[in-house]
């Protein structure tokens, strides 16, 4: 019987991805959980055959180039892949793969529940009733936006892009937007193509952001971008914290300019810029896009299918380098 190929998985996974991984793979997991520093990550991961990491490990060039020469295959439990340095990787002969499809449709489930929240004023409402203050109702009471009629303006229309679509249009948004390139009649399915950012800002009542972190989409709704929104524009982002400039959309939330935002993700997450929590009108979650039972068990299956591909000397289906 071949000897199974040593596989380091960098943080506690769910059972079930557990225990798929062991049955084809001596696997060597982090008992604490707790985020392994390069250094530790090099050590640890000494004559593995493989790694399974999570989106916090920061492999960039240097510790990519420390790695033990046995890693063949970097997996990536995520659909972001931006804390690996793949060209790095590529340079050293080490294949980078990410896990996508299983984020997809709790993602879309999150940036519409990110919608709804900040539109109906949702977290100032939970507080409100949580706080034993709530007086009663009148006319004036809690009044937010609907959404029915509303242009959703979507930057970057791949998968989590179009899922959110298909469920926008279930709410009455009429769909505008912008991607790298224009999509099939088929896959727009009536939705709007801007072909510069610009020109889609300029339509968006909503602007949900669903690009990749790179460094074209890096500071990417800056002031200047979010002076091209219409005035009480509201703003959502389940991508990466890194697409926004925190200075200017807090400027533009307090100034009214845009009316509120719904956040998934942050810079610097798990530190919280507190001025987000400050403010009212934003509705914030902590970075739960993908976290389903279906979502974290399927993220973990597609990163062990694409390393059992690759052992088998075939190429795996997720590669990104």
């Amino acid at each position: 019987m071949p000897k199974k190929k040593i596989l380091t998985i960098t943080r506690k996974m769910p059972i079930a991805v557990e225990n798929l991984a062991k049955k084809s793979f001596d696997i060597r997991i982090n008992p604490t959980d707790n985020l392994y520093t390069q250094n530790e990550l090099i050590k640890k991961s000494k004559d593995s055959d493989a790694l399974l990491v999570c989106s916090n490990d920061k492999l960039d060039e240097t510790t990519i180039n420390a790695l033990s020469s046995s890693i063949k295959i970097i997996a990536c439990y995520t659909a972001g892949h931006e804390n690996v340095d793949g060209i790095a990787a590529r340079n050293r002969g080490i294949v980078v793969t990410n896990s996508p499809d299983s984020v997809t449709n709790p993602t879309a489930e999150i940036a519409m529940l990110l919608m709804l929240g900040a539109a109906r004023r949702g977290a100032e409402a939970d507080k409100l009733v949580r706080s034993g203050k709530w007086s009663g109702w009148h006319t004036e009471f809690m009044i937010g936006q609907s959404l029915i009629g509303k242009k959703l303006g979507i930057f970057g229309m791949g998968r989590i892009g179009k899922a959110v679509a298909i469920r926008a249009k279930i709410f009455g948004l009429e769909i505008h937007y912008h991607n790298r390139k224009k999509l099939s009649s088929s896959e727009e399915d009536g939705a709007i193509y801007h072909a510069t950012s610009d020109s889609l800002l300029k339509n968006s009542d909503i602007l949900s952001l669903h690009c990749a972190l790179t460094e074209d989409t890096r500071g990417f709704l800056s002031k200047q971008r979010i002076d091209l929104l219409p005035k009480g524009a509201i703003v959502i982002n389940t991508s990466r914290g890194e697409v926004i400039d925190d200075n200017a959309l807090i400027e533009a939330l307090k100034s009214g300019h845009v009316a509120s935002a719904g956040l998934d993700v942050f810079n610097k997450e798990p530190k919280l810029d507190k001025r987000y929590s400050d403010l009212v009108n934003t509705f914030l979650l902590p970075h739960i896009g993908s976290a389903t039972r279906e979502g974290r068990d399927g993220m973990g299956f597609q990163a062990i299918d694409n390393l059992l591909t690759f052992f088998k000397g075939e190429n795996p289906p997720n590669q990104v380098n």
